[in-house]
């Protein structure tokens, strides 16, 4: 006899609200990489990085998109895409600390004080990412 997967433990409302808040700004995100946004995106590119800077983001703006997508209509894998959308906000992590070390302006990130401020919203989307998922431990009683 086969035992279907069991399911992520329940998170709290406003758990939800942030994976479905969450969710939404990745869908939206990931198609600015694909339309309106992408000459800003291409800022965040790491010179050193041996790849055309269009094919990166769109191909980021198509991961995007799927793992907004997963976050809102895969709730019972809630946890493993947390993860891996936590990872994915750490691969990318390299390209924002490259916009600020090359001066890039984009996004109306057009000092390098701006650059720097935003280098440290890196960690809270990691952190929502997990926490929003129920992939963060809770506490125990």
């Amino acid at each position: 006899m086969t035992h279907a997967p069991m399911a992520d433990p329940p998170t709290t409302p406003a758990q939800t609200a942030a994976r479905v808040l969450l969710g939404s700004a990745m869908v939206l995100a990931g198609t600015s990489h694909l339309t309106v946004a992408r000459d800003d995106f291409q800022a965040q590119v790491p010179v050193w990085l041996p790849l055309n800077k269009d094919f990166v983001v769109l191909a980021s703006g198509v991961v995007e998109i799927g793992l907004g997508a997963a976050l809102l209509a895969l709730p019972r894998e809630r946890r493993t895409v947390g993860w891996v959308l936590a990872a994915f906000y750490v691969a990318i992590f390299p390209g924002n600390i490259s916009q600020y070390l090359s001066h890039q302006s984009a996004f109306g990130l057009d000092t390098d004080q701006k650059r720097l401020v935003r280098l440290f919203f890196q960690p809270v989307l990691v952190l929502w990412a997990l926490w929003s998922t129920g992939a963060w431990p809770r506490r125990r009683g």
